[in-house]
């Protein structure tokens, strides 16, 4: 698992600065960071907007007495996205904004579903929970 992320945090920062020098060198340098900035900026905005809005499905769904499960997944994706999307690439907003965005999002939403799902079958995760 640590191999796996040394080559994350490695391989894809020199990645995402050969793609931006490739488009540096297709249309200008200025073109490039105004990308840049513009996807740093909406991706803020979005995440920020749709962060607000799954805290409020958040705080509905617990009213109601029902565990958020859906909304914590999603609110988890959009945290990550507004992570990626405050990294300066291509590759990353692209991937960061399919995860803030609602429709897309679902898909992520599915895998790790499918993926928790798998491990509390296996027995690695236990969940624990308090009546009241």
């Amino acid at each position: 698992m640590l191999f796996r992320l040394i080559l994350l945090f490695t391989i894809t920062p020199i990645v995402e600065l050969f793609l931006l020098l490739k488009l540096a060198k297709i249309t200008n340098v200025w073109v490039t960071i105004s990308i840049v900035l513009f996807t740093g900026i909406l991706g803020a905005f979005l995440a920020k907007s749709q962060g607000r809005l799954i805290l409020f499905k958040i705080r509905s769904e617990i009213n109601e007495g029902k565990m958020p499960g859906d909304q914590l997944i999603n609110g988890l994706c959009v945290l990550i996205g507004g992570a990626l999307l405050l990294t300066p690439g291509i590759i990353t907003d692209a991937i960061g904004f399919s995860l803030v965005i609602p429709g897309t999002r679902e898909v992520f939403k599915g895998v790790v579903k499918k993926y928790l799902s798998k491990r509390i079958q296996r027995g690695d995760i236990h969940i624990h929970y308090r009546r009241w």
